[in-house]
Order: C-alpha cells, then structure tokens, then sequence
C-alpha cells in the first residue's frame, strides 16, 4: 500500500486529466491569493519602499556577489533550518512540516503528472516519500497544534480554541490526515467508501490553497523576503535598528 501511487488507482472513478487541471488551479489559486493578499496589506509596496530607502541611505555598497552571499545566508538560516525560533520545539515541529510538505507536495505532482496510469506505475519511492512526507507534516503539525502554539503554551487556551490565524494549520492537517485516510480505505477496496473520503481529502485540500489570502499560508514567502532586507540593510549600513551593542550599552 505505502509503495504504490494512490493517485494512480483513481482511474476507477476519475480520470488523470481531472486530478492534473485540479492541481494546476491549486497552484494557481496560490499564486493569485498571494498577490491579492500582497495587496489588500500593501506588501509589494512596503517592500520596494525599503529597498528604495536602503539603497538611498546605504554607506556601503554592495556588489552582486555580497548580495548573492546575503541571499544564501538568508536562504540557510531563515529557510533551510528556521533559524528565526529561538525555542528549539518549536524549529523542529516547523522543520518537520516544512520538509514534510515539500515531499508530500513534491511527490503528488510528480505522480499525478507523470505516472497517472495504473499501466505505469510510479517507482517505489515516490509513493514511500509521499507517505513519509505526510506523517512528517502531521507529527509536526499535531505537536504544534496541541502543545506549541503560544495561546496554547504560554496562555492556557484549549488547543480547540480556533481563530483566523489557525486557519492554514487546521486545514494542512485536516488536508493531510485525509490523504492518508484516503489512502488506506482505498486499500480496503470499498469504492463507495473511497469516493467519499476522497472527496473530504479535495474539500480540505482546496480550503488549503484557496484560504491563502485569509490565512498563514502567505507568511513563508514574506518572511523570508523581510530577512534578506534585514541583512541588506545592516550589511550596506542603512538599518536603523539597534545592533545588540547599542542595546547593552546605550552610551556608547
């Protein structure tokens, strides 16, 4: 079960075509939210006012290959091995469903493009990745929704307290948890059983990508677009925040 694609064996009730357009509007729907969220909080703007106000009042400048080594630095830390949490619970777990999500991610496209027949089935270790991605985003994605959270940890609210903010978490593990679900009743053989799980697995999976503009989904493109302006902005001299010894020693 866990070595052979689940997309492939949709063809009994659904054709590749069908799964292949489904993803192709996901993507789009994240690329269209995003903008619109950009938007409706002026992002864009407040990004190409600071970089035009970094550049104006710079005192060093920087060459292409300074700014290439900023945008590594700032890919390592901030992207690679989330740098930015202090608490080291809290970095795993998001660790976790990042690099969980990407194989999951990855490896649906992967499937559902290139081996959407029974007649070609996808390597082993695609639908092995697929799984493994998952239960990294759901082992990551529980802890934080039950023990990590901060009106969870620090505020003793129950973690089934929700809020808009929660609204990417929620649905990542509702979308995830059902594909595995899905997944395995589709195993049991029962077609009716399977259409209907399936079809909560797409319902929570389209709330996924189609809530981008409500929800946190947004944030890991900001994010790392607001550290490299950091570091561009210390690097060149224009930042206007304190360095840690401005902070300890004031008078200085």
């Amino acid at each position: 079960m866990f070595t052979s694609n689940p997309f492939a064996d949709l063809t009994v009730f659904l054709s590749p075509l069908v799964m292949q357009v489904y993803l192709v509007l996901m993507i789009l729907a994240v690329a269209i939210g995003t903008l619109v969220d950009m938007l409706h909080k002026r992002s864009a703007e407040f990004f190409l006012r600071q970089w035009k106000r970094s550049r104006s009042e710079a005192e060093r400048p920087l060459s292409g290959m300074d700014n290439a080594a900023l945008a590594a630095r700032t890919f390592l830390k901030e992207v690679a091995t989330s740098g930015e949490f202090c608490n080291p619970r809290r970095r795993i777990s998001h660790l976790l469903m990042f690099y969980g999500f990407l194989f999951y991610l990855i490896t649906t496209i992967v499937m559902v493009f290139g081996y959407p027949l029974p007649t070609t089935p996808a390597p082993a270790i695609l639908p092995l990745l697929w799984n493994i991605g998952a239960l990294m985003v759901l082992t990551g994605g529980y802890w934080f929704f039950f023990f990590l959270r901060v009106d969870v940890a620090k505020e003793g609210h129950s973690p089934f307290r929700l809020v808009r903010a929660d609204l990417f978490i929620v649905t990542l593990l509702a979308s995830v948890s059902f594909a595995l679900i899905w997944e395995i009743v589709q195993a049991t053989g029962s077609l009716t059983a399977t259409q209907v799980v399936f079809g909560v697995y797409i319902l929570f999976t389209t709330l996924l990508f189609g809530s981008v503009p409500w929800s946190k989904f947004a944030h890991m493109f900001y994010k790392p677009a607001a550290a490299l302006q950091k570091r561009v902005a210390e690097a060149n001299g224009s930042s206007n925040l304190p360095t840690p010894a401005d902070v300890h020693n004031p008078g200085s």
